[in-house]
């Protein structure tokens, strides 16, 4: 008896990443991650004064400041893009590789990559804040790779049905469900191909992802307010459980 109620935490985070997919499961690991990515993002901007999933403002201002002759910043928006584009990339090769040499713990690798990047963060974040390149501190550097990793890693998972860091879009899905919600059909049986049906399933996938991303924000602020750095320590620690899951998963 004991040995089954140890296994159903078991059993049910390694079903969190195990290659056969449930909305359940991608709804779950959505929610997981959005918390955290929330918690990076809020938290990483009173450490270092930026977002660093925000990749529209990036692009923004690397376009502002082109124009404003400031090279130097521009360059650095630029750097911060091609971070969290190189930490997609990484996803997406060690997701193939790993399609092609083994059918299980795929998205492992990636998993443990970002908690050991976000350990390294919270124990050596405020050493690596002193170093720069090309004016933008590695600190930052790393933020915004670990933010493309993981994105990437849930787009990937998900087959692009959920993705963790690009609020913009959840909040227009959210918007755009809540237009049909709230659209009044006319009951005139000639017109029922111009009905308009909300879909309820995605609105609420939509708002749990967003919940979890203020969620986790609130909680990354307050954890570098009071904390600093070390705060990734136990998000870290949670992403290793999470990864490492089904290699102790019980044999079926």
């Amino acid at each position: 008896m004991f040995a089954v109620f140890h296994s159903m935490p078991i059993n049910y985070l390694a079903s969190l990443t195990a290659p056969e997919r449930s909305a359940r499961a991608n709804l779950h690991l959505g929610v997981s991650l959005a918390f955290v990515a929330g918690a990076l993002n809020a938290g990483g901007f009173l450490a270092i004064g930026q977002y660093t999933s925000h990749m529209s403002g990036m692009l923004s201002t690397a376009a502002d400041f082109t124009v404003l002759g400031n090279f130097e910043v521009a360059g650095t928006a630029f750097l911060s893009i091609l971070s969290f584009i190189s930490g997609a990339a990484s996803t997406a090769l060690m997701v193939n590789y790993s399609k092609r040499n083994t059918d299980r713990n795929i998205y492992m690798p990636p998993l443990l990559l970002e908690a050991t990047l976000l350990l390294v963060f919270g124990l050596m974040g405020a050493n690596l804040q002193m170093h720069e390149f090309i004016n933008l501190s590695l600190t930052a550097v790393l933020l915004c790779y670990v933010m493309g990793l993981q994105n990437a890693l849930v787009t990937k998972i998900s087959n692009a049905e959920i993705r963790t860091t690009h609020v913009t879009g959840l909040v227009t899905d959210i918007g755009i469900e809540l237009g049909k919600l709230f659209y009044w059909n006319r009951h005139d049986s000639d017109a029922r191909e111009f009905y308009v049906l909300a879909n309820r399933t995605k609105l609420r996938v939509h708002l749990m992802l967003v919940i979890s991303f203020f969620s986790g924000g609130v909680v990354g602020a307050l954890g570098f307010k009071h904390i600093g750095f070390s705060t990734t320590i136990p998000l870290a620690i949670g992403l290793v459980i999470m990864s490492s899951a089904p290699v102790f998963k019980p044999d079926e």
